[in-house]
């Protein structure tokens, strides 16, 4: 095996087929998930080895990918903790709130990286954020990017304490976008819209005011003046958004998103 995952869910899925869709051989990836009908579904659709135990996925593997629920990290983590010392493989957690530290309490190796994918990643549109000691070579470092790569972007944080941040933005970030296109569709279907175009208008709306933020030099404060001409009708609509308290909602927002995030460790440990 190259690779082992211990748990099939949405997001491992999402990274097996990124694995797949660099030219990985589907049998050289390992899946362990205890509910048959994933794994059922895992093998037929993509080919992949499966089983039912994480044990049994990882025993030939040199990377290991952790994703299991935080609430059962520490059984699964404890229950690998000899294979792990026996083969030294590099381990790369995908557990949100769960902290090198606990890693490497639970496993008793060193080899750990944490990451944060986000759910765009099942179109290969992701942005994943990663964090390691800083004594892991870039060897390694490049192997955990190429978990990645079909995922979408990477980029390696400094300090572990940043990760809670990074979900609270790209982690919950894309709920954020998808409530606020629920609340105009409503707006727009309400006011006389039929729905479909609606939808179209508020997804292609999105669709082009991201790729515009992606343009270099030019910041979202100056991209949202170029649209608001004075008394026009973004200004009133910008206006009515700050006088709700748009800014100080979406703050704390991230704030209680981050708040969460720090408190997982804790309530798992």
């Amino acid at each position: 095996m190259e690779v082992a995952f211990v748990g099939g869910g949405h997001m491992a899925r999402c990274l097996v087929e990124g694995l797949l869709s660099q030219g990985r051989d589907p049998a050289r990836i390992a899946v362990a998930d205890p509910v048959a009908a994933t794994r059922d579904a895992l093998s037929t659709q993509l080919h992949v080895s499966v089983f039912e135990q994480g044990i049994d996925a990882v025993a030939t593997a040199p990377v290991w990918v952790l994703a299991v629920k935080p609430q059962v990290a520490r059984a699964v983590c404890e229950a690998l903790a000899g294979q792990a010392a026996r083969t030294r493989p590099l381990i790369i957690s995908v557990m949100a709130g769960i902290t090198q530290a606990q890693l490497r309490h639970w496993l008793g190796i060193d080899t750990l990286v944490r990451s944060m994918p986000n759910q765009p990643a099942a179109i290969g549109a992701g942005i994943t954020a990663l964090y390691a000691d800083p004594s892991l070579d870039v060897t390694l470092r490049t192997v955990v990017e190429t978990v990645f790569r079909g995922a979408g972007a990477t980029v390696w944080i400094e300090r572990e304490t940043q990760m809670d941040m990074v979900t609270a933005i790209s982690g919950s970030g894309p709920a954020y976008l998808y409530r606020l296109a629920e609340a105009m569709e409503s707006a727009a279907c309400a006011r006389d819209l039929p729905p479909a175009i609606a939808r179209q208008l508020v997804v292609q709306t999105l669709l082009g005011a991201a790729r515009m933020l992606q343009v270099p030099g030019k910041s979202p404060a100056q991209l949202r003046g170029q649209v608001t001409s004075p008394g026009g009708t973004t200004e009133a609509a910008i206006q009515t958004l700050d006088n709700g308290g748009w800014t100080r909602l979406v703050d704390e927002a991230v704030d209680a998103a981050h708040a969460r995030g720090r408190t997982l460790a804790e309530q798992f440990g």
